[in-house]
């Protein structure tokens, strides 16, 4: 099943679909989901064709049960519209959003461009979406499958509304309080690394992240959160980060670790220097991410062997990629980009390696 679905969505779906915006595509996707997502057959047919495999071994992180290793970074289902159909995928969890204490139409468009030599979407959606309020009414309204992991990420409101310190501090608080009083999530991720946004990544500095888990910290629950980090920082930067995380988790035990990382802001990293943009138009994922996020997982485990949950991002467009992360010291891997350019199976043919794996170090 695998080899047929890998094959009608490269040779026959994909170049179809590369004709058209690819915030067009995603509005088609978003449609499709829901669509099938009505009907146990046609659940069954992507089940049969994309589902996480039975042999993939079961994983539990921070107390929570992942059906395998693979998420669905936020990012794609921003409006969490997805979450009851996305099990059938291959995925064993997601992050939603990132959404936002007020409602945000995002920047102008082109706010998705592909770079297609360079296996890299340029992103420049500023945040777009719903807003909190909206976003938890409608996770309501999903079966959500019971097994299926659902992860908030949240973030500032990308208006001038958020630009100080103090409001934009608010601004995460308001979108965590009220997840937390409906209990929609089974984790937080705290997104201070989106490039995109009036007034910067604010709180990628560390003065400014130990002012923003202080407030953070004093909402009651017992999810597990984590923070996205940027990937252009240098060691001694990003290490800084990490330090005030670490710094946090004795009065704060629901600060478990981080995502490494977002987007590469560095056009200079493109495979194909003639696809790089005259202008700034966002951050790149896929390929160029890879090698920043890699090291920085590397780096990370080895100062914090024990002490941290490293959510791997960044760069998988094949199996091989998703592997080369949890070798490195990921406990998840999430993607976006590999399923685009590289169809919808392979979440399956990682869980399907990661099985093998995991297989060969029991014997």
């Amino acid at each position: 099943m695998t080899a047929l679905a890998k094959f009608c969505y490269q040779k026959i779906f994909k170049p179809v679909f590369f004709q058209f915006s690819p915030e067009k595509m995603h509005q088609l996707f978003v449609w499709l989901g829901n669509t099938f997502a009505n009907s146990s057959l046609t659940q069954a047919v992507l089940r049969s064709f994309y589902g996480i495999p039975a042999q993939t071994p079961k994983l539990v992180v921070d107390g929570i049960r992942y059906d395998g290793p693979v998420c669905l970074s936020a990012g794609f289902d921003y409006n969490g519209k997805l979450s009851h159909c996305l099990h059938s995928m291959g995925f064993a969890g997601e992050e939603v959003g990132s959404v936002t204490a007020r409602s945000c139409e995002g920047n102008t468009q082109p706010r998705l461009t592909r770079l297609i030599q360079s296996q890299s979407i340029l992103v420049y959606k500023g945040l777009r979406n719903d807003g909190v309020d909206k976003i938890i009414e409608r996770i309501k309204t999903k079966s959500i499958p019971e097994s299926f992991v659902l992860g908030i990420s949240i973030a500032k409101t990308n208006d001038y509304l958020s630009v100080e310190l103090e409001d934009g501090i608010a601004d995460y608080t308001y979108s965590l309080r009220r997840l937390v009083e409906e209990q929609i999530g089974d984790f937080y991720t705290i997104n201070i690394s989106c490039p995109n946004v009036h007034g910067g990544e604010d709180f990628a500095v560390p003065s400014k992240l130990q002012a923003l888990l202080g407030e953070l910290g004093k909402i009651q629950h017992s999810k597990p959160i984590y923070v996205k980090l940027p990937i252009n920082k240098t060691w001694d930067e990003f290490k800084a980060l990490l330090e005030v995380v670490k710094s946090f988790q004795e009065s704060n035990p629901n600060l478990k670790g981080v995502v490494i990382g977002n987007l590469n802001k560095n056009y200079d990293d493109l495979k194909i220097p003639e696809e790089k943009p005259t202008d700034y138009r966002g951050g790149l994922s896929g390929l160029p991410c890879q090698k920043l996020s890699n090291e920085l997982i590397k780096k990370t485990r080895l100062l914090y062997p024990d002490s941290f949950t490293i959510i791997g991002c960044g760069g998988i467009l094949k199996a091989e990629d998703a592997l080369d992360k949890i070798n490195l010291g990921a406990d998840l891997v999430q993607l976006i980009t590999g399923m685009i350019f590289n169809g919808p199976h392979l979440m399956r043919e990682i869980n399907l390696a990661y099985a093998k794996q995991q297989n060969a170090k029991r014997k």
